[in-house]
């Protein structure tokens, strides 16, 4: 999994409630077991019409939109199913951030687990982000993410911390997801199974 230090990027602002993992990538792509490839998919019924062209007045069809790596979102984002695909669509995508008053449970754990970082701020807070983000990304305005500090840099200098669960952000910090953790046990794993073909050969 790749690190997340600090992002300095575009956000884009998509303030909508209960924004659920169906809203996020919807069922009929679900056909892939793949992490990539969905990101053309993400928000398909709002970013792309019937024939299947792009809504012009969908935040990611917009310039400088449509190079964000961090979203702006409304309360209840990902709610719905527990699809994995929903944090994959929007890792292929570009999203490497999002920001929230609140997140789903399930979404907010595999969105972390799959190298995605989860803010949740305060309603107030979160309006003043989008805010600038609506006003401030149109003159190449960019945002900067620092998980070490863990604050939140906006495009006119104003600074906003946040808190993320100490583990989460020390795996994301190393770039570790549930493999690279049992991975840094390796010499443990490898000597328990070691002591246990001695002891019960049988089993080999």
């Amino acid at each position: 999994m790749e690190k997340f230090n600090v992002l300095k990027a575009v956000a884009a602002p998509l303030t909508l409630v209960n924004v659920d993992t169906d809203m996020i990538i919807p069922a009929r792509f679900l056909k892939t077991i793949k992490r990539t490839g969905l990101g053309k998919s993400l928000f398909a019924a709002m970013r792309y019409d019937e024939a299947g062209n792009e809504r012009p007045d969908f935040v990611l069809n917009k310039e400088p939109y449509r190079h964000a790596k961090i979203l702006i979102a409304g309360d209840n984002f990902g709610c719905g199913s527990s699809r994995e695909h929903a944090p994959w669509s929007l890792a292929d995508f570009g999203i490497r951030c999002v920001i929230a008053p609140s997140f789903a449970d399930i979404f907010h754990n595999n969105s972390f687990k799959n190298g995605i970082l989860c803010i949740q701020l305060p309603q107030a807070e979160v309006d003043k982000l989008a805010a600038k983000a609506a006003t401030g990304n149109t003159a190449g305005g960019e945002f900067t993410i620092d998980l070490e500090s863990q604050t939140i840099t906006a495009p006119d200098g104003a600074v906003v911390s946040f808190n993320v669960d100490g583990t989460r952000r020390k795996n994301l910090l190393n770039g570790l997801d549930d493999i690279g953790i049992t991975l840094q046990s390796a010499a443990k794993i490898s000597a328990f199974e070691d002591r246990q073909r001695q002891a019960q050969p049988w089993l080999a």
